[in-house]
């Protein structure tokens, strides 16, 4: 098939809608030699282009001033050392690590110096080599990332909406909860934790879910893979089955786990030559090598900080 006749990789292109006939918007059509059509490519600039203002508004907002120099009521004041706005502290630090994480993908993969680490600098370099990167694979978990970010940071100064999802029983010994997974709906980083409704010391990272399913009881296991699903995560070609020995996660699924930039991912993914397959169209990574290379990464931060 022709570069040509490829449809558009961007996020909520036209291409992931109904077909024309069915009343869906037409599909976009890559444009110079890349994965993106026009429009798409525009809205994944305009994004990048965005952050660094949006960036600033979170920091107005860090000290209970709204964006844009408003600032709200309040009495007592933030506590010292605390900021007004936890969520704005939050996406600031996100805006800097996806827009890092995929500079440094653009960087290792190109051969370049990365570019200084501050937002306005990243922003810049990214949108210098746009064009690359909407030439490469992974394009369409850029423009969902950044698309997502926007969002996200638009709206930093509401609360976040909860979510609780039903697993099952509780895995540890004689306890008698229910576990379930806890997402902050629309969250670009979302990831599940795991309470018990029995145990408030009974907790699990939202990485440890797919851990969980395993030692489930088997009518619980198949509930809980559906839990995956709704919670953020998707089933890989070999990860439908129980008792399947591997599970298989997109680079999205680890993103949201980990709470890690998806740039980051496939960046370390190649680096450390995880295990993947293939299937619909997508790339499923081995959650085993994953969880290494977080542990490890884990251990050294450990170390460093003693």
């Amino acid at each position: 098939m022709s570069r040509a006749a490829v449809r558009c990789e961007g996020h909520e292109c036209g291409t992931r809608q109904a077909e024309p006939r069915d009343g869906g918007r037409h599909p976009g059509r890559p444009v110079g030699g890349n994965r993106l059509c026009a429009a798409c490519h525009r809205r994944l600039t305009t994004g990048i282009g965005m952050l660094p203002e949006l960036y600033r508004d979170c920091e107005r907002v860090l000290g209970g001033a709204a964006a844009k120099g408003l600032r709200e009521r309040t009495s007592g004041g933030p506590l010292p050392g605390m900021p007004f706005n936890p969520a704005a502290a939050e996406t600031r630090a996100a805006i800097l690590g996806v827009l890092g994480s995929w500079s440094g993908l653009i960087a290792q993969q190109r051969g370049l110096v990365p570019p200084e680490r501050s937002v306005g600098t990243l922003s810049v370099f990214l949108l210098r080599h746009a064009d690359w990167l909407a030439g490469h694979p992974a394009v369409a978990e850029a423009t969902r990332e950044v698309a997502r970010l926007v969002s996200r940071a638009r709206r930093v100064a509401h609360p976040e909406q909860i979510r609780r999802i039903a697993l099952g029983d509780c895995v540890e010994p004689g306890c008698e909860g229910r576990l379930s997974a806890v997402v902050r709906v629309g969250a670009t980083a979302a990831h599940p934790a795991v309470q018990c409704d029995a145990q408030a010391g009974h907790t699990w990272a939202g990485h440890q879910l797919t851990h969980l399913r395993r030692l489930m009881p088997a009518e619980d296991t198949a509930q809980g893979t559906a839990a995956d699903t709704s919670a953020g995560t998707s089933a890989g070609p070999a990860a439908v089955t129980p008792a399947v020995a591997e599970r298989w996660l997109t680079a999205a699924d680890i993103s949201r786990l980990w709470s890690t930039p998806v740039g980051t991912v496939y960046r370390l993914a190649s680096e450390q030559s995880w295990r993947r397959r293939h299937g619909s169209g997508r790339t499923y990574y081995s959650e085993a090598d994953a969880h290494a290379c977080f542990s490890r990464r884990a251990e050294r931060s450990a170390e460093r900080s003693r």
